[in-house]
């Protein structure tokens, strides 16, 4: 860890002496470049602090542009994707199965699939809608008396706590969880619980598909193997009906499996009151203090269940139905900007 300073000292000393050798007979247009160049090798080992890691940071930061660049461009197209493949389920329920079950499921069944099936696309477009289009939370760009633990290196402003940079949005984000190409938005404090409500209400939507249409995607499957050495006519109408069967239910069990598994991920995080960022960056300081013979305790975890209450903003019992299981655009607790309005105790809210 503290070769890799010393290596590029020496390399910088080398680089700058040639530099200098040469200068007399180099053109004034080539003087420049090699000036940053030899800007950029200072600045790898400017302080003590410098080592392995920020080399391979500054050596990948390339990389890192790219990619932001390119998830930057591409978020209107995973939007579009969501709202096109989504679209593609939901004309296939309508114009194929919505028929099929109003003709031969009893009434009851009748009315479970209808309601059901209204209230989760209900809370899937609501919630989508609302994680796509609320702003995550930016801190104050302005000079104000807000405390804050660090100052952004990018946008040089005070970063108040669970604050970070998004190089993406290219701009701080309040109580930062991930940036979401889905959504074509960062997910922070103000849109936090919409992101995780629409995963949530989406893999709901993909099992009830899944499960509900795995007769029907077996039936559809055996009808098309057997076609070929079938004597019975087989009309175009019946081979879209089929094809149309077996692309719902592949496509919703495969997202309900990888939706479901990060969706499983993000309740976890939101039991331990930690958002992505502060998943590592907690589990770096648990590691830390063990080693020297102390606990570490996440100042923001106030208990699973308070965890959840905060997380959704339930305040009293009908609020589980009200904010949880109907749409609600009701704001989170807090401004993001302070933490220490949340009194620690054993059950903050009596839900």
């Amino acid at each position: 860890m503290r070769l890799c300073p010393s290596v590029m000292h020496l390399f910088a000393r080398w680089l700058r002496s040639c530099s200098r050798r040469s200068r007399n007979r180099m053109p004034q247009r080539l003087r420049e470049p090699l000036s940053y160049v030899q800007l950029l090798i200072s600045s790898l080992y400017f302080n003590s602090l410098t080592n392995s890691d920020v080399v391979v940071d500054s050596l990948f930061e390339p990389v890192f542009w790219m990619v932001d660049i390119l998830t930057r461009w591409f978020g209107k197209v995973f939007v579009f994707l969501v709202v096109a493949l989504t679209s593609s389920i939901l004309f296939i329920a309508y114009v194929c199965l919505l028929p099929m079950v109003l003709n031969t499921y009893t009434p009851f069944w009748i009315v479970w699939h209808v309601c059901y099936g209204h209230w989760n696309l209900i809370m899937i477009a609501f919630h989508y809608y609302k994680a796509t289009s609320t702003s995550p939370g930016y801190p104050p760009k302005m000079k104000n008396d807000i405390p804050f633990v660090s100052v952004c290196k990018k946008c040089v402003i005070p970063k108040p706590p669970r604050t970070h940079h998004c190089g993406i949005c290219n701009t701080c984000i309040l109580k930062m969880d991930h940036h979401c190409p889905w959504l074509n938005n960062c997910v922070g404090h103000f849109n936090h619980r919409y992101f995780f409500s629409f995963c949530l209400y989406m893999t709901l939507g993909c099992l009830y598909c899944s499960v509900s249409g795995r007769t029907l995607f077996i039936d559809a499957y055996n009808a098309i193997d057997s076609y070929h050495t079938s004597s019975t006519p087989y009309t175009f109408k019946d081979r879209m009906f089929h094809k149309s069967v077996i692309y719902m239910w592949v496509l919703t069990s495969t997202v309900a499996v990888a939706l479901g598994g990060l969706t499983v991920w993000h309740a976890i995080l939101i039991s331990r009151g930690e958002t992505s960022i502060e998943r590592h960056i907690n589990s770096k300081e648990a590691k830390y203090m063990t080693k020297r013979g102390k606990i570490y305790k996440n100042p923001y975890n106030y208990g699973k269940l308070n965890n959840w209450k905060v997380f959704f903003g339930v305040e009293k019992k009908s609020h589980w139905l009200t904010r949880v299981l109907l749409p609600s655009g009701h704001v989170p607790y807090g401004d993001g900007l302070a933490w220490d309005i949340y009194p620690l105790k054993k059950d903050m809210m009596p839900v």
